[in-house]
């Protein structure tokens, strides 16, 4: 698993137009953003490789700043060490292109 992905690479959900590029990785998770160019924003989702589902974090106001990659590393060890995962609310399956 984490040869397939790696940090900078480019990544496609079949429910989604554009790609996104992942900003962290390990073998478990990614993190990904892509630009939301109509308000000058991204977007961000955090994928499960283990349980086969993305989604946001599950903090009301998050904390991260999920388009630099110290801000995507610093979730990332948020997300092993258990103190966030991804929101059950807003989580998905897992479709990549």
């Amino acid at each position: 698993m984490g040869s397939t992905y790696s940090t900078g690479k480019k990544i496609k959900f079949k429910e989604e137009r554009f790609k996104y590029t992942i900003q962290a990785c390990s073998d478990r998770y990614l993190i990904c953003t892509k630009p939301f160019n109509l308000k000058k924003i991204y977007l961000y989702t955090i994928v499960d490789l283990k349980k086969k589902i993305r989604g946001t974090d599950n903090y009301v106001f998050s904390p991260h700043t999920y388009n630099t990659k110290e801000g995507s590393e610093i979730a990332l060890q948020e997300l092993i060490s258990r103190k966030m995962s991804i929101s059950n609310r807003n989580k998905i399956g897992l479709n990549i292109e």
